[in-house]
């Protein structure tokens, strides 16, 4: 919930900016009024941080080639829409006034990090959003927290909207977890991940968001038995329910709710996090229960069949946290994880790029300084500076500001983003170091931290995860239609669909939040580091107190 507590004073100084994106924003400059009441409520709370029925999925076009006729499907992930960009780089981007309008709605549970009820039922039809029953799920556990008292007193102010805190075992953990469940008039229903806090700020940066289609009622000759195939609508159902019942009794009308619909229609994988501890060993081989965190990514992955290439693996983050003055963690842990495939040992060889954005990109950014109070890597300690050194050689730009590989314009490939922030959490390996095609991606919540993804523990044998997460997982072979069918996922930029191109296989898109190929780090350039003061003023003139 948004307060004016806790909230930093931008320092105005005198500049004339000259970068050119600066001309595209600058008629969108907000106001004096909003620039900082977007920013969450506190920052310093911030920086810790085997088929069933196949369903018929969107086909862009066909076109016919040697071999006859080829499928082009939509990206399974969207964009949010970003107000300030041109609407040429908006093309296929959902607002949350798309998600949320339709008058049908009947009962949405909105779960998230940071909340503002208005703005949230700002977004539902101006004619029901009386009417619907509208559940805010949040981490604040303490009965004092001032972000709790906020939001009951918001809740209060409504009829039709309640909270509930979340169930928070671990003292120091966060329900950063951000998905929307609707209910609608029509008895269908509808699953919406995405990686933005309901607060006006977040909607002015790079945002993505998985939409579910339609759920309808089940019927019970269709009731699927099995839950053991990842990938599955029968597993993702399965395994959210799994995750519902986590929060205790506290979600239980949610789990009878969930219960009565048809998954089948989904082609995704669920991966979430939890807060708990237990045997590594036992929660990857049992694949009749739901595994969180990194043990959890890593069953899935065991299920995914890559080509026998070296890979580039992306780990595309808004945030990263304390993960030891050693590598030991990131490696061993949790790299090893992202490299596992279904024919592949997670000691295989990968190469690893972290995409982080570098001070001089926030400072170029649509907000400004202010899309810096949602982005974290703490650089000014010892122990922070021993990390840099071996996370540094792996990080690549946001934005590309400068080009120390000297990258030739006409083979830059242009997400239209990099001039709002990233707050989209994105992992993706892609088949080699072209970076045209992609083996899997997923769209999460969780940053690179060992509280989202599980610390090891106990010489490795155990796990122990702090926080809710959740995400979305998605390959090739979950489009296909036939099981001989040739298919292939291509990063798509600036639009969802895959361009027609001359190709024998099915192509599924994957929307970029990112340019394509990556820029690594000059040697002049520093990580955002928001707890660093910068007097250096961003494009509207400000500087940065830190904090």
């Amino acid at each position: 919930m948004i307060s004016s507590k806790g909230k930093r004073k931008l320092v105005e100084v005198d500049l004339v900016s000259s970068d050119e994106d600066a001309k595209v924003i600058r008629s969108n400059r907000p106001r004096e009024d909003s620039r900082i009441q977007g920013a969450a409520a506190d920052y310093t709370s911030r920086s810790s941080i085997s088929p069933p029925r196949r369903p018929k999925v969107k086909q862009v076009s066909q076109a016919p080639n040697s071999t006859g006729t080829i499928r082009r499907i939509d990206s399974p992930i969207k964009l949010t829409k970003v107000e300030g960009l041109p609407d040429a780089v908006n093309v296929d981007t959902a607002s949350l006034e798309d998600i949320l309008s339709n008058p049908l709605v009947k009962e949405c549970w909105a779960f998230n990090y940071l909340i503002d009820v208005e703005f949230l039922l700002s977004k539902f039809d101006s004619d029901t959003r009386d009417q619907v029953q509208l559940t805010v799920v949040h981490g604040f556990w303490k009965h004092e927290d001032r972000n709790r008292l906020a939001l009951k007193d918001a809740a209060a102010r409504h009829s039709n909207v309640k909270e509930v805190a979340a169930y928070m075992p671990e003292m120091f953990g966060t329900h950063h977890s951000k998905m929307l469940i609707l209910a609608r008039h029509d008895d269908l229903a509808q699953i919406i991940i995405l990686t933005a806090n309901f607060i006006e700020q977040d909607w002015r940066m790079t945002q993505g968001a998985w939409v579910s289609p339609l759920l309808p009622l089940l019927a019970d000759k269709d009731n699927p038995k099995g839950t053991d195939r990842v990938g599955t609508g029968s597993k993702f159902k399965f395994d959210l329910i799994s995750y519902l019942k986590t929060y205790k009794d506290r979600l239980q009308s949610l789990v009878v709710t969930i219960e009565r619909y048809d998954f089948q229609e989904i082609r995704a994988a669920l991966v979430a996090s939890v807060p708990y501890g237990n045997s590594i060993q036992s929660e990857v081989a049992d694949v009749s229960r739901t595994n969180w965190g990194w043990p959890g990514l890593k069953h899935i992955l065991s299920h995914i069949s890559c080509p026998e290439s070296i890979p580039e693996i992306v780990v595309q983050v808004s945030s990263v946290a304390t993960l030891g003055v050693q590598d030991t963690w990131l490696q061993k842990s949790f790299f090893s994880a992202l490299k596992t495939s279904q024919h592949l040992l997670s000691d295989a060889q990968a190469k690893f790029s972290i995409i982080f954005p570098t001070a001089e990109e926030i400072r170029r950014s649509i907000s400004g300084y202010e899309c810096g109070s949602s982005i974290h890597m703490k650089t000014q300690s010892d122990q922070n500076q021993k990390q840099l050194k071996y996370i540094r050689p792996m990080l690549q730009q946001w934005a590309g500001d400068s080009n120390p590989g000297n990258i030739p314009a006409s083979n830059v490939r242009r997400a239209g983003r990099r001039r709002a922030g990233p707050h989209i959490k994105t992992y993706i390996r892609f088949t080699d170091s072209r970076m045209r095609t992609i083996d899997w991606a997923l769209l999460t919540s969780a940053n690179l931290s060992t509280q989202a993804w599980g610390a090891s523990t106990n010489k490795d044998k155990e796990v122990r995860i702090s926080s809710y997460e959740i995400g979305v997982m998605v390959w090739p072979a979950l489009f296909k239609d036939e099981p001989s069918e040739s298919i292939e996922m291509i990063p798509v930029f600036q639009k969802n669909q895959p361009d027609q191109t001359p190709s024998d296989k099915t192509q599924v898109g994957f929307r970029m939040p990112y340019d394509l190929p990556l820029v690594p780090y000059a040697k002049t350039d520093e990580p955002w580091c928001a707890t660093k003061p910068d007097s250096k003023p961003d494009w509207m003139g400000r500087a940065w107190p830190g904090y």
